[in-house]
């Protein structure tokens, strides 16, 4: 069987190839291309045509492990606990009126769906966090990452990491704790417990990483900072505390080491080639037929989320002391979702049939899914075309 895994590896990485060609060419972010041909290659769609199929075998399921690491271990890279600091009265401010609109409508619009306070939930986690992956790229292809608008769009996303941080440890608590309070407590005190050594090595770790990474040999370097990444996520996965989560914070304490520069130059290569991995593994174990079940529910968040993201941005703006129309830009690009509400959709899945319902988990995460292909395409084009929306707003 190995000559056939290796066959279909090839498939994969070919077909990554591909649609990374056709989004280049269209200037499109690839994530719902390669989310779509995932679908396009997996037992659900040629699989019922009777013809040879991709599967999510265990090379691919630990590749999109990696993606989901390495893109959390680059958010965390992109600032260091020095900066956040210093900015952190803006950063909350702007970062509390985005968490409390959009959690909050998403938590009464996931209870409304469903009925229940822990499908609420992670509903509210899906529709809250907006994709720091593709709103970075984006703002890099405009150019406006030197305009002044970067400033509450980048503070806000770390904002919004942070908060995701403990929410992830919370949920997989919750979903992974049993279902009693006693086990859910223990088992949400050993994820925070966890998180905490992670605090102290983003805080006392920099010599250490700093002794680590001191070598001439390339190879060495990077094989130096993926061993501490991926054995630490992977512990923090055996604790029960999410890898992302995990990832992130050796991100942080990697930040502070005179190396960030060196380590984003070295490991953006592997990042996007893992990174293309897990999104093409999202559409690999979802059923297209499932989003016929959602299409509503996909439909009423879209419509719902949407305005919220843009108003709670564009006070983020004001709260920079930004004029009107750079307020709108910020509000029009968080309107983008993506990695991480699509790592929620799969958590769900993962924590399906314990105190969530194996239906209930199988909709989550085929929402999340369509979820993310509308509003990845819907905040891309509005960041596009925000000159469209900019005459409608009144500058100071």
């Amino acid at each position: 069987m190995a000559e056939t895994l290796l066959f279909e590896v090839g498939v994969m990485f070919a077909a990554i190839a591909a649609v990374s060609f056709v989004a280049s060419r269209l200037s499109v972010s690839p994530i719902p291309l390669y989310i779509v041909v995932g679908m396009a290659l997996n037992q659900f769609v040629v699989g019922r045509l009777d013809l040879p199929y991709v599967h999510a075998s265990d090379f691919v399921t630990v590749g999109a492990e990696l993606g989901i690491v390495l893109l959390l271990f680059f958010l965390g890279l992109e600032f260091n606990v020095e900066r956040l600091l210093a900015d952190r009265q803006r950063i909350g401010t702007a970062g509390v009126v985005d968490f409390a609109v959009n959690f909050g409508v998403g938590f009464v619009l996931g209870f409304l769906l469903f009925g229940g306070v822990v499908p609420a939930m992670l509903i509210a986690g899906i529709v809250y966090v907006s994709s720091s992956a593709i709103i970075t790229k984006t703002l890099l292809d405009l150019g406006w990452i030197a305009n002044p608008e970067s400033g509450p769009l980048l503070g806000t996303l770390v904002f919004e990491d942070l908060v995701i941080a403990g929410y992830l440890a919370l949920v997989s608590a919750i979903l992974f704790g049993g279902g009693s309070v006693g086990e859910i407590a223990r088992s949400l005190g050993g994820a925070f417990g966890f998180i905490l050594l992670l605090v102290l090595l983003v805080y006392f770790g920099t010599a250490a990483l700093e002794r680590l990474l001191e070598t001439t040999s390339a190879e060495y370097f990077v094989l130096r900072a993926l061993g501490v990444t991926v054995l630490i996520a992977g512990a923090a996965l055996v604790a029960g505390v999410s890898e992302a989560v995990a990832a992130f914070f050796v991100g942080m304490a990697f930040s502070s080491t005179s190396y960030a520069h060196e380590l984003e130059e070295s490991l953006s290569p592997i990042r996007d080639t893992f990174a293309a991995v897990f999104f093409f593994w999202i559409g690999l174990v979802t059923d297209p037929l499932s989003f016929l079940g959602v299409l509503d529910l996909v439909a009423a968040a879209v419509l719902v989320t949407a305005p919220a993201k843009v108003v709670s941005g564009f006070f983020g703006g004001r709260a920079y002391a930004l004029d009107d129309r750079r307020s709108l830009r910020v509000g029009l690009a968080m309107v983008t979702r993506g990695e991480f509400s699509l790592i929620l959709g799969s958590v769900a899945l993962a924590g399906a049939g314990g105190v969530l319902a194996v239906q209930t988990a199988e909709a989550i995460s085929a929402f999340a899914v369509g979820y993310v292909l509308v509003m990845s395409v819907l905040g891309t084009l509005l960041m596009q075309e925000s000159k469209r929306f900019e005459r409608f707003v009144t500058l100071d």
